[in-house]
């Protein structure tokens, strides 16, 4: 089954690296009796050569540098033919779309580009790539380089990578990569007997499942005969060869400079020595090729706009782009499964608050001409304000029951468990894909717990307080808010006093105007803060020169988060839980700064404002967010391409066509898990003030993972493949935001919105009980005599004795001239009583949802320990195979002693299982 089982004798090859080509000596033990020719590797390197690699203490067994080849005579064979190859092959008869080197044989694991560069760092820059290569020569790679001449820019040079079979398995065993040892013979799971009804949803079974089902076992050299090899060219996935190939690029030492030992392809990168460093798609994305179409099937599968109501091919993603981008889309493809639900729920109380509009006594009153047009409201601002009569604000009023009315409180308390559902039922599913996918025993794999390259001691400038950056977020916000202050008064007079105005005053409110263009204003704002806050958390988390990879990601993540959460939502929680809070009463208001006074909220209440200031900014945020993501990417590669192409004539190779795509990057994963968490705080938080928010969100994320999976096809390089088995730091900053929705929702519902005051006004102090809710604007709004006015404001000042404004105080007859009555406190109470019964409420569903629910479905328990049980069986029936070949040489005390400690390993499976 696997040729190195069969060698009789093995030799240690050393590598030199010289400027033309490449010298091979070889130190010979001895010939191979069978003189079979070897097809292994041409360069390998010796133990001993390995000495410059980083020590085993960071994370490199002894014998990653240690490469077996075959014998003398095979290697010379090799040699010879490799040679007549390079000089007969004519570059124009290999296919434009080719992933191997000139030789046709060998493929092509990844790729390095650089420039030369004539000013001063060019021999420094020169001298780094040579001993670069030299190392990686010595750690058994293989190396072509494709000169300027024939790179279609004249100016680029590609080093294109190789991974020979020993590199590979020697690896493999090092970053203990599980590889398949026997077909899965275990049943499948019963079918669903509605499986016909989700035919149409389906794709062919042959996209779904690219590749068998396997029992598999961490591989290791000394039992390749073991695994199941059928051909060793494509026993290794390229998958799993890039990612071994990044791993030895990113510990390859270049050099020492300033004292210190540098090393690894991500500070060649950074330092411009090399331009970019890359692994290969397998073939163009749009046309089929005879080296592999895995890019081809995702384009036409998954990538198309058109197939948007179909299933995800995620065994085809994750064996071409690995479990962490597989993981990914998994989750997002669940999280819009889910937000189908809560959209059709959202839809249906928006619905009811269409019907029930036109019946709604609130606004019957404020538009009637004999209660509404006779209530004479007080000026919005101190000066040029006139006195307004109620009913002007008709149309808002309406308006805002769209959002404000009985099912709000019902969908609040919906989406409190909705979300538990979510995050128990992902849980499940992810339990599953980690069995699927061969994760069940997965610890962050070595490359992720390795310390990274940047974590040594090499800050010298003085560092910045983060708290200063920080102070950003905050002075933003503030500047916003005198904006609405400023703009509100403005509005306020300007829609009184303009006769062009007047025809939208009804439907455009002072208040609803100020919300609408903050909110703009604010959304822009919000946009150009990101960019900001992206680099000083990313600036923050360098200086803190985190250990390991995952440590420096998790802090990136967190930070990350908390500016984000700060800039995208601060602005909603100044309308929902501050605006029209501390406003005061006329003669009395409270003012920012001793200039500027509070605002007010309209005479229907907040909520309308909160719906509108959510809607701008997530729905601008994501128009926004796909511009960025399709447009730009695609406008930036034809301008790249078209730059390129100086000589139509020449060779536009398949490693210049990766060249010319953008880099994925290794934190693209992170930014678009970061836009969904946001998104998924939009629809949790303040859900209660926007039904249509999930609504929203599902048709967002249906465009999204058509336009990722785009974008990740056809206009980024291939990523580098990364095994994950969750979604990490995430799922923690998911279950925070599940428990903070709830109180903010409760007191939305509280605070933000009129439900409660109505509910009190309705049980305690209605007087028709023909129509209880009659009278209820009367009764919400308190009298002021405009005589306590310190400057009467407006132009009509000294026309009305009183003015009537949004809160409850005594009247100014009253012995408690504008102090709160009592029925503001009997308010006060029921707001409190509210949210601490719905939250309990809420919180009790939802802790018995999650211990109702397992996370790991009983079936999936048991066909793991079932897996188990038999992948040790196999692996007991290959030990005492070995054994019984070994018979002959051993004592008749080692073979017992051996078979005991067999058959003891085989009993305690069968008990674990």
């Amino acid at each position: 089954m696997n040729r190195l089982a069969k060698r009789g004798s093995e030799t240690l090859i050393e590598m030199v690296a010289t400027d033309d080509d490449i010298a091979v000596l070889t130190k010979f033990k001895s010939t191979n009796p069978e003189g079979e020719e070897s097809n292994g590797p041409l360069y390998e390197t010796n133990s001993n050569a390995g000495s410059e690699l980083p020590s085993s203490s960071e994370g490199l067994s002894s014998t990653e540098t240690t490469l077996l080849i075959s014998d003398h005579q095979g290697t010379a064979k090799r040699f010879n033919l490799f040679l007549r190859r390079r000089l007969m092959f004519d570059k124009r008869q290999q296919s434009k779309d080719s992933i191997f080197f000139c030789d046709g044989i060998r493929r092509i694991d990844y790729v390095l580009s650089y420039i030369d560069d004539p000013k001063q760092e060019g021999d420094k820059k020169m001298e780094r790539r040579k001993e670069f290569e030299n190392n990686l020569l010595k750690a058994g790679l293989e190396l072509e380089t494709e000169d300027k001449k024939d790179s279609e820019d004249g100016k680029t040079y590609f080093i294109k990578i190789h991974a020979p079979w020993e590199v590979l398995t020697t690896y493999a065993e090092v970053l203990n990569i599980k590889m398949p040892i026997r077909e899965n013979d275990i049943p499948p799971t019963m079918e669903n007997p509605f499986e016909c009804m989700f035919g149409p949803f389906r794709l062919p079974k042959e996209v779904m499942n690219p590749e068998p089902d396997y029992f598999t076992a961490p591989f290791s050299k000394q039992r390749q005969e073991l695994f199941f090899i059928e051909d060793e060219n494509t026993f290794f996935s390229p998958s799993v060869r890039n990612r071994i190939v990044y791993y030895i690029l990113s510990r390859c030492p270049y050099g020492t400079e300033e004292g210190k030992k540098k090393f690894g392809i991500k500070r060649l990168l950074s330092n411009g020595t090399y331009t970019a460093a890359y692994p290969l798609h397998d073939c163009q994305y749009w046309k089929k090729s005879k080296c592999g179409n895995e890019r081809y099937t995702l384009y036409t599968q998954w990538a198309r706009f058109l197939n948007f109501y179909k299933e995800q091919p995620l065994d085809l993603i994750r064996r071409y782009y690995g479990e962490r981008i597989g993981i990914y889309f998994a989750w997002l493809g669940f999280y819009t499964e889910m937000l189908f639900f809560a959209a059709v729920v959202g839809l249906i109380c928006f619905i009811y608050g269409l019907i029930t509009m036109t019946g709604n006594m609130s606004s019957i009153e404020i538009c009637n001409e004999s209660i509404g047009g006779e209530i004479i409201m007080c000026p919005l601002c101190d000066k040029n304000c006139e006195y307004w009569k109620l009913n002007t604000t008709c149309e808002s009023s309406r308006y805002s029951h769209l959002f404000d009315n009985v099912a709000t409180l019902f969908f609040a308390i919906f989406m409190g468990i909705w979300v538990t559902l979510f995050l128990e039922f992902w849980k499940r599913r992810q339990a599953r894909l980690e069995y699927e996918w061969d994760l069940v025993d997965f610890e962050e794999e070595q490359q992720q717990l390795q310390l990274r390259p940047e974590y040594e001691a090499k800050c010298t400038l003085k560092k910045k307080n983060p708290v200063t950056q920080i102070s950003l977020i905050i002075a933003s916000m503030i500047a916003v808010i005198v904006y609405r202050l400023s703009v509100y008064a403005a509005f306020a007079s300007l829609m009184e006093d303009t006769e062009t105005l007047q025809p939208i005053s009804s439907l455009l409110t002072p208040q609803l105007a100020t919300s609408v263009t903050a909110s703009c204003l604010n959304f822009v704002i919000i946009m150009i803060l990101n960019f900001l806050y992206e680099r000083i958390a990313v600036w923050i988390t360098d200086m803190e020169i985190p250990r390991t990879h995952l440590e420096y990601e998790n802090r990136l993540t967190m930070k990350m988060f908390l500016f984000q959460f700060v800039n995208y939502y601060s602005s909603c929680f100044y309308v929902a839980f501050f605006k029209g809070k501390f406003v005061g009463y006329p003669g009395a208001y409270t003012y920012m700064f001793n200039k500027w006074r509070n605002e007010e909220c309209d005479p229907a209440g907040c909520l309308i404002e909160l719906t509108t200031q959510l809607t701008i900014i997530m729905a601008g945020k994501q128009i926004w967010g796909n511009i960025q993501e399709a447009i730009l990417p695609w406008v930036w590669n034809w301008w790249r391409r078209r730059r390129a192409r100086t000589n139509s004539e020449k060779l536009y190779s398949r490693w210049e066509q990766d060249h010319a795509l953008q880099s994925f990057g290794a934190l693209g994963l992170f930014y678009e898990y970061l836009e969904m968490v946001i998104q998924f705080g939009f629809i949790t938080l303040f859900v209660a003030s926007f039904p249509l928010a999930p609504l929203l969100a599902l048709m967002n994320n249906i465009l999204e993972i058509r336009v990722d999976s785009w974008k990740l096809t056809t206009q980024y390089r291939r990523p580098v493949a990364a095994k994950a088995h969750s979604i990490g730091v995430w799922q923690e900053i998911l279950n925070g935001m599940a428990v903070l929705s709830v109180v903010t929702n409760a007191f939305i519902v509280a605070f933000t919105s009129d439900m409660i005051p109505r509910l009190v006004y309705y049980y305690a102090y209605s007087t028709d009980p023909n129509s209880p809710m009659s009278g209820y604007i009367n009764n919400s709004l308190s009298v002021f005599q405009t005589s306590d006015f310190p400057n009467e404001p407006g132009a009509n000042s000294g026309t009305f004795t009183t003015c009537r404004y949004r809160d409850y105080r005594y009247p100014p007859d009253h012995e408690k001239k504008y102090l709160h009555t009592m029925q503001f406190w009997h308010i006060l109470a029921a707001k409190m009583a509210f949210i601490i019964i719905m939250e309990h409420i809420v919180f009790i569903v939802k802790f018995f949802v999650a211990w109702m629910i397992p996370d790991v479905p009983a079936e999936v328990k048991a066909r793991i320990k079932r897996e188990k049980y038999l992948t040790i069986q196999i692996l007991h029936e290959y030990e005492l195979n070995k054994l019984k070949e070994n018979l002959c040489n051993r004592t008749d005390y080692q073979v017992e002693k051996e078979v005991i400690a067999t058959q003891g390993k085989r009993d305690l499976a069968q008990v674990m299982a």
